[in-house]
């Protein structure tokens, strides 16, 4: 299991641990005063102060790389979670003036509460030993040429002989590359100078920190200064959303994702059985497509061609009077019917609900390949891919017939991965009922 996910897990056994913690004082401080006097407005201490608690936990990020490598500051971040919990706690008493509760039964909880908090983190810190073997965060150090010796703390692979490169012009290279990169939080690159812009552009399409060794002639557009060992490094990526932030989103998807799924399954049915009346094939039609972290996916859709017909490449996009297109299919692709299948891409998460669409791997702007208009193209996948985005709503769909009609939607998308949030997710998604129907679907 890659760090990553070894530290969700560690995150919510830290947020389990906290609780039990709460739960253990509670009883403490029951053994000194009756159930009675622990309630306020007729409702136990506990089931009032639980949720506030776990609410100023997330907000003030005890589960977090920081509070995992640190446990001084993940204790302290806990304690100040439970102080700000007893001090809502004070006020409820104070707006239910409620003069039965016991402040000595409080001051017990709360004084109990702290201590098992610094045994909880104390476990917790055993935990990271035992599960992380100490590392917080993966870091990986990419050799590409250059000579860059092993650092303690860090793996390492050297792509030299392989003859592995971000070569931008092949989107295999850039597909192995982010499978090698995507376990890891931090990866430092020692590349020739030759290969130092392609580099750059591939770590900030990435959702991983990446590093370049330092070359202080050039710069590359860094977002800081670092260090590897004795080396200094060139920030070029931050790395993924914050958890908290890929909570949020990954939220918003089921949340949402779920229900549309079962509200619009009879719809989807009935288009299935259209396709299979008019014609020989399968009803969804599968197509391997640029991803998050420019990591290669198969995105469903509905068949709206014939199957003899189908573009698996995505060479040719499809035109107004394209005779490829079946009846049936002119008539989900209008009105994004086609589209839906990709609800499945959501649930199964290489897809998003708002995010940049996805593109297949030969799609033309013009009679130029997507990546060979610009290599800013590949920064686009620093997000996952969604359904809809800020480029759709905005009226730039159907095909691409020369270069602008790329670029305009790249700055869209460029605009959307540098400003998200999930309040932009759901007014693009209020918005994208308004271009459901649109003249340039076909």
């Amino acid at each position: 299991m890659p760090t990553r996910d070894r530290r969700v897990v560690l995150y919510g056994g830290s947020l389990i641990l906290d609780c039990l913690a709460l739960i253990a004082a509670y009883a403490i401080a029951m053994s000194t005063r009756e159930a009675q006097w622990l309630q306020i407005g007729g409702h136990d201490l506990l089931l009032i102060a639980m949720p506030i608690f776990v609410m100023f936990e997330i907000a003030r990020e005890v589960q977090s790389v920081e509070a995992l490598a640190s446990r001084s500051l993940g204790t302290a971040r806990a304690i100040g979670s439970l102080f700000a919990t007893a001090l809502i706690v004070v006020f409820l008493t104070f707006l239910n003036k409620d003069e039965t509760f016991s402040r000595v039964g409080l001051v017990m909880f709360v004084g109990s509460a702290v201590v098992a908090l610094a045994v909880s983190k104390l476990i917790l810190d055993g935990l990271v030993k035992l599960v992380l073997h100490g590392r917080t965060t993966a870091e990986i150090l990419v050799v590409d040429g250059a000579k860059a010796p092993p650092h303690t703390g860090m793996d390492m692979v050297d792509l030299t002989s392989e003859g592995l490169w971000p070569d931008l012009s092949r989107p295999d290279y850039i597909d192995r590359l982010s499978r090698i990169i995507s376990p890891y939080d931090r990866v430092v690159v020692a590349c020739v100078p030759e290969h130092r812009d392609s580099w750059a552009v591939f770590l900030k399409g990435s959702e991983v920190g990446g590093e370049i060794l330092l070359d202080h002639s050039v710069l590359f557009g860094a977002v800081g200064i670092g260090e590897c060992g004795p080396s200094e490094t060139l920030i070029l990526s931050r790395g993924p959303l914050s958890l908290g932030s890929r909570l949020q989103k990954r939220t918003f998807d089921l949340a949402l994702g779920i229900p549309l799924l079962l509200l619009l399954a009879p719809l989807m049915i009935a288009v299935a059985i259209a396709i299979r009346l008019e014609s020989k094939g399968p009803v969804l039609f599968r197509q391997i497509r640029v991803g998050q972290g420019n990591r290669q996916f198969r995105m469903f859709k509905f068949r709206s061609m014939r199957v003899e017909a189908s573009d698996q490449a995505g060479n040719r996009s499809a035109s107004r009077d394209d005779e490829r297109i079946t009846r049936v299919g002119r008539f989900i692709r209008h009105t994004s019917i086609d589209e839906l299948p990709q609800l499945i891409n959501v649930l199964f998460g290489n897809m998003s609900l708002v995010g940049p669409r996805p593109h297949a791997l030969g799609s033309l702007a013009g009679q130029e390949l997507f990546w060979e208009v610009t290599a800013s193209y590949w920064l686009r996948h620093a997000l996952k891919p969604g359904i809809t985005g800020l480029a759709q709503i905005r009226g730039f769909r159907g095909a691409t017939v020369k270069p602008e009609d790329l670029t305009r939607r790249l700055r869209c998308d460029l605009e959307y991965v540098a400003n998200w949030s999930i309040v932009n997710d759901l007014l693009i998604m209020l918005r994208t009922l308004r271009v459901v129907v649109h003249k340039n679907a076909f």
